[in-house]
């Protein structure tokens, strides 16, 4: 179960190392209703909205505390009974970062109203929910020949060359390729990436 607080950052994502100042002028108590109103708008429904900020029991944020300091924002919500998210901390607040994904959703729905519906479902296709992570260990997913990469730079050539026989765009599939992005990623931890 997907929780508000604290953030439930999808497993898969990438951290922004270096966060910027926005141009955009919201509260969060703004931001966080616009971007419920264009989720509703799209067709999504049970929207949760995770982040740092510490809730009050009716949900919303408490107005006296200080701002967190990992101002990461993800928003799971069902769209046509699949389970997206959608997630940014690329900006220092997090009301920034829920206007981002709010803007963002509205740009989607725009696509939708012109008329290029097709293009908006290939898009949809890439916040789907990643499958749960592969149960087995990285040197049973990352081998070539029965042989398994002892270093850094062997990982990544062997990862690029299985990606190529496993991404959906080259005959694999996205279970596949999500099980060798898990796999990269623990061998890099483990290796001294």
């Amino acid at each position: 179960m997907t929780e508000a607080y604290p953030l439930q950052w999808p497993e898969h994502r990438p951290r922004t190392n270096r966060r910027e100042r926005s141009r955009f002028e919201t509260t969060q108590n703004i931001a966080q209703h616009a971007l419920l109103d264009e989720i509703r708008r799209l067709g999504g429904s049970n929207a949760v909205i995770s982040t740092n900020v510490e809730l009050r029991l009716d949900g919303m944020p408490y107005a006296s505390r200080r701002a967190p300091d990992d101002p990461g924002v993800a928003v799971y919500f069902s769209y046509k009974s699949t389970p997206v998210c959608f997630a940014c901390d690329r900006w220092d607040l997090v009301q920034d970062n829920i206007q981002a994904i709010r803007k963002t959703i509205e740009a989607l729905r725009g696509i939708a109203r012109w008329g290029t519906g097709d293009m908006m479902e290939a898009a949809f296709r890439g916040f789907e929910a990643l499958p749960a992570p592969s149960e087995r260990n990285w040197r049973e997913v990352i081998v070539m020949d029965g042989v398994v990469p002892e270093t850094v730079g062997q990982c990544t050539a062997m990862y690029r060359a299985l990606s190529k026989e496993r991404h959906p765009d080259h005959g694999g599939n996205d279970n596949l390729m999500s099980e060798l992005n898990v796999a990269y990623a623990d061998a890099k931890k483990e290796l001294g990436s």
